[in-house]
C-alpha cells in the first residue's frame, strides 16, 4: 500500500516538474519573440494590398524604437484582395493618435521588413482593436526600378533613334552619294588651299604696303590736325553759307523768274515784229532798198568828210576885218 501511494506521488511530482517545464519553456519562447504574457497590451490592425514579404513576429517601430512585433498576416474575408496585418503592442504607454499610418519598409540591405507607426497630429487616441491606415514603401528592387524606368525609356527611344539613323545612313551612302561625298570632301580641300593661299598673298601685300599704309594713315592724320586747326575758319565758312542760304531763301525767286519769263515774251513779240517788218526797225532790216540807200548815203557822207579834209579852204571862208 506504501508502494503505491509512492509511485503515485513520484508520477504526480514528473508531470508537475514537466508542466512547469512546458510552461518555462513556452513563457522562454514568447520572451524571446517579445511577448510578455504577463504584462498588458494592445492589438491594432492594419489593411494591406501587398505585404511585400512581411512576415509574422516582424518587429514594430515608432520613431525607430521597438514597440511590438507582428502577431498574424490573414486574407480579409470580405475582400480576399486585402491583407489584414495584426500588430501586437507592447508599449500601451506611448499614445498613438488616431490618423496614424502603418508603413512597412525594409530596415536593411537584406530586405528584412518591418512596420513603423508614423504618428498623425488627430487629438483622438487609438484604442485596442482599431484599425490604422496602411502604406506599403516599394521595395529596393522596385525603387531601382522606378529609377531606370525613365532611363530605360531614354535608351530604349536613343537605340531607335540610332537604328533609324543607321538605315537612314545605309539609304543615303549608296555609290552615287558615296562618290558625290568624296567629290564634295575634295572640293571643301581645294576651297580651304585656296583661301589659304588667299591669305597668304593678303599677308605679303599687307607686309609689301606697310610703308604706304603708314603715309597713308600719316597724311589722314595730318588732314585730321589741319581740320583741327582751321576749325574756326571752316565754322565761318559754313556760317556764310548759312547766310547765303538764308538770303537766298529770303529772295523772292518765283517773282523775279515771272518777271524775266514776262521780259524774254516781250523780246519775243519784238523780235516778231521786227522779223514782219513792222516799225522802223523792222523796215530797216527786212526793205532791201532802204538798206541801199542808208549805205549810199554813208558811202556819200564819207567821200564829203574826206573831201573836207583835203581841201577845206573850198568849204571854210576866212576874213579879217
Amino acid at each position: 500500500m506504501a508502494s503505491k501511494k509512492f509511485k503515485i506521488r513520484k508520477e504526480i511530482k514528473v508531470g508537475a516538474i514537466f508542466l512547469v517545464a512546458l510552461a518555462v519553456m513556452v513563457w522562454g519562447i514568447m520572451y524571446l519573440q517579445g511577448i510578455e504574457i504577463l504584462k498588458k497590451k494592445r492589438i491594432i490592425f492594419a489593411v494591406y494590398d501587398r505585404v511585400n514579404g512581411l512576415v509574422a513576429a516582424n518587429p514594430v517601430t515608432i520613431q525607430g524604437m521597438k514597440v511590438g512585433q507582428v502577431k498574424t498576416l490573414y486574407f480579409s474575408p470580405n475582400n480576399p484582395r486585402k491583407i489584414i496585418v495584426e500588430l501586437y503592442l507592447s508599449n500601451t504607454t506611448y499614445p498613438i493618435p488616431r490618423n496614424s499610418i502603418a508603413r512597412i519598409y525594409s530596415a536593411d540591405l537584406m530586405g528584412s521588413k518591418e512596420i513603423e507607426i508614423i504618428p498623425g497630429n488627430s487629438t483622438e487616441l487609438i484604442q485596442n482593436g482599431d484599425t490604422l491606415a496602411a502604406r506599403t514603401e516599394a521595395t529596393l528592387g522596385e525603387e531601382v526600378n522606378q529609377q531606370l524606368a525613365p532611363l530605360k525609356r531614354k535608351a530604349e527611344s536613343l537605340i531607335s533613334s540610332i537604328d533609324t539613323l543607321a538605315t537612314i545612313m545605309q539609304q543615303v551612302l549608296n555609290k552615287n552619294t558615296q562618290a558625290s561625298l568624296i567629290d564634295a570632301i575634295e572640293n571643301i580641300k581645294i576651297a580651304i588651299s585656296n583661301i589659304t593661299q588667299m591669305t597668304y598673298e593678303a599677308d605679303t601685300l599687307v607686309r609689301q604696303q606697310r610703308s604706304n599704309l603708314s603715309r597713308i594713315i600719316m597724311n589722314v592724320e595730318s588732314i585730321s590736325a589741319n581740320l583741327r586747326r582751321n576749325n574756326d575758319e571752316i565754322t565761318n565758312i559754313l556760317e556764310n553759307f548759312s547766310n547765303v542760304s538764308d538770303s537766298i531763301s529770303k529772295l523772292n525767286i518765283p517773282a523775279t523768274f515771272a518777271q524775266v519769263d514776262q521780259a524774254v515774251r516781250s523780246l519775243n513779240e519784238v523780235i516778231a515784229k521786227i522779223n514782219n517788218g513792222e516799225g522802223s526797225i523792222g523796215l530797216l532790216v527786212n526793205d532791201t532798198s532802204l538798206y541801199f540807200e542808208v549805205d549810199k548815203a554813208a558811202r556819200e557822207l564819207n567821200l564829203l568828210l574826206e573831201d573836207i579834209k583835203a581841201n577845206p579852204k573850198k568849204y571854210v571862208h576866212v576874213s579879217v576885218f
